[in-house]
């Protein structure tokens, strides 16, 4: 990959996480990145694919993530990812999953169904986790676990945007209520 594709995809994830896909355009990344808008069009014809490899450069960051933490205990995968989350909130940005879904039904279909394959995905994740977790004693909860996993994702998701308006506090208060419903 060249290494203004890279910068560009960098970006455009940045963008993404703060203002939200459909408020950013090509002249905000090329008069950041001193580009032409033609550089951009050049490594991404539309918007719509710029925003598909956002998301699986995401995507293949989650699947490293995932497999150094395989090994893990459950309890310790999920905090791991609780972590991931807390960085973001620190960082002041939100989650992709986040910031995509509020316009998805603006989105092409190629990049919809992208959007689907990453949140299909990490449910799925998050969903083995709480299953696997449970039958070993890690986890205590009533219910489905892919209902369980819905109710984790949503809640990470919000305090990265109630820290947006509030402290970061939120985000902190939120994870160890999470915590303590699995316990």
């Amino acid at each position: 990959m060249s290494d203004t594709r890279d910068k560009i995809i960098e970006l455009a994830d940045l963008l993404i996480r703060t203002k939200g896909f459909n408020a950013f355009s090509y002249a905000d990344i090329s008069g950041q990145l001193s580009v032409k808008n033609a550089a951009i069009h050049y490594h991404f014809p539309s918007k719509a694919d710029l925003g598909i490899s956002v998301i699986q450069r995401e995507m293949d960051q989650f699947e490293i993530q995932k497999r150094r933490w395989e090994k893990l205990p459950e309890d310790a995968q999920l905090k791991k990812l609780f972590d991931v989350f807390q960085r973001r909130s620190k960082q002041g940005v939100i989650c992709l999953v986040g910031s995509l879904t509020p316009d998805f039904d603006t989105f092409s279909p190629p990049l919809q169904a992208k959007v689907q394959e990453m949140c299909s995905g990490i449910l799925a994740w998050v969903t083995a986790c709480l299953e696997q977790g449970r039958a070993k004693g890690c986890f205590h909860f009533e219910g489905e676990a892919g209902d369980r996993a819905l109710m984790v994702m949503s809640n990470l998701s919000a305090s990265l945007l109630f820290s947006r308006v509030f402290d970061g506090s939120i985000f902190s208060r939120m994870s160890g209520q999470l915590t303590k419903d699995l316990e």
